[in-house]
C-alpha cells in the first residue's frame, strides 16, 4: 500500500507537535539530566519536522490542543503517566515508517532515531507517585468493597435516600480516617528501597477514601427515588474502577481488562450480597425508615 501525501503532512504534524510536548513537559521535569533528555528528544523532533517539509513543502502548524492535554496530563498525573500514554499511539507511526522508508530514503534515520527515544524514554520512567499506587489502592478499593455493599444494603432497608447519603457519609468519613491510619502503619512495613514517605502514604490513602465515599453517596442527595440512586452509584462505581485502572494500566503497563474485571467482579458482587441482606432485614424484621 503507497504512502499519500495526506499520511506524510499528518506524520510532520505530529513531530512538530511532539517537539513543543517535550519542550513544555521538560519545564516541569524536576530533574536535570531528566530534562536534558526532554529536551534532546524535543529538538530530534524539530529536526523530523523539517526533513518532512522538505517532502511536503507545506509549513504545518503543530496541534496546540494535544500539546496542553499531555502537559496537564503530566502535571495531574505525573510525568511518567504522560509519557507511556505518548509512546502508546507510537506504534501505528511503525507502520507508517515501513512504507513511507520505501519513498524517502531519510525515514530510516527517523525511525531509527525514534527508537532510541523510546530507549531514553524508558530510563526516565520512574515517577514517584507510582511509590504510592499502594496507598491508593489500599483507599480505593476499600471504599469501593466497603461502600457499594453498605449503600446497597441501606438502599433496601431504608426507604428514603438522603437518609441513606447520610449514613453511608459519615461510615464513609469515619471509614476514611480508620484507613489513613492503617495506610500509615502498612507503609511503615514498606522496604526502604520504595522511598515511601509513612504520613504521604495515609494520605493518599484517606484522600483516596473521601473521593471514592463523596461520589458513592452523591446521587442519594441528587435522586429522590432509591432504586434511581442505587443505579447512579452503581455506575460511578464501574466507572471509578476502569478510570483507576486505566492509570495504572498506563503507568505500570499491565493488562487493564484483567484488573477491571477483577475490581468490578468483587465491588458489584459484595453490593450484590449486601442488596440480599438488606432485603431479608426489611422483611423479616419489618424496618422501614
Amino acid at each position: 500500500m503507497e504512502v499519500t501525501e495526506r499520511q506524510f503532512v499528518l506524520q510532520q504534524r505530529a513531530e512538530i507537535t511532539e517537539h513543543l510536548v517535550y519542550k513544555k513537559l521538560a519545564q516541569i521535569c524536576k530533574k536535570e539530566h531528566n530534562r536534558k533528555k526532554l529536551l534532546q528528544i524535543s529538538d530530534d523532533e524539530l529536526r523530523h519536522y523539517e526533513i518532512w517539509k522538505k517532502v511536503t513543502g507545506k509549513a504545518v502548524k503543530p496541534d496546540m490542543a494535544k500539546v496542553h492535554y499531555y502537559f496537564w496530563l503530566a502535571r495531574l498525573f505525573g510525568l511518567s503517566f504522560a509519557l507511556k500514554l505518548m509512546e502508546r499511539g507510537e506504534s501505528d507511526a511503525q507502520v507508517f515508517y515501513e512504507r513511507a522508508a520505501k519513498v524517502v530514503p531519510e525515514v530510516a534515520q527517523i525511525r531509527q532515531e525514534e527508537e532510541e527515544h523510546e530507549h531514553r524514554l524508558l530510563g526516565m520512567l520512574k515517577d514517584k507517585r507510582l511509590a504510592y499506587v499502594g496507598a491508593v489502592v489500599l483507599g480505593l478499593n476499600d471504599a469501593l468493597v466497603e461502600l457499594t455493599g453498605t449503600l446497597a444494603g441501606l438502599s433496601f432497608a431504608f426507604s428514603k435516600a438522603t437518609v441513606i447519603g447520610f449514613t453511608g457519609l459519615i461510615m464513609g468519613i469515619a471509614a476514611a480516617l480508620s484507613m489513613s491510619a492503617s495506610g500509615y502503619l502498612a507503609s511503615q512495613e514498606e522496604d526502604e528501597k520504595e522511598d515511601v514517605n509513612p504520613v504521604t502514604a495515609a494520605v493518599y490513602t484517606g484522600v483516596a477514601y473521601l473521593i471514592t465515599v463523596f461520589l458513592l453517596v452523591l446521587p442519594y442527595f441528587l435522586f429522590t427515588a432509591v432504586e434511581y440512586a442505587l443505579a447512579a452509584m452503581l455506575v460511578i462505581t464501574l466507572l471509578i474502577i476502569a478510570g483507576y485502572n486505566f492509570y495504572i494500566s498506563v503507568a505500570k503497563t499491565v493488562s487493564f481488562k484483567k484488573r477491571f474485571l477483577t475490581m468490578a467482579f468483587i465491588s458489584i458482587g459484595v453490593a450484590a450480597i449486601s442488596f440480599g441482606i438488606g432485603f431479608f432485614v426489611k422483611s423479616y424484621f419489618g424496618i422501614d425508615i
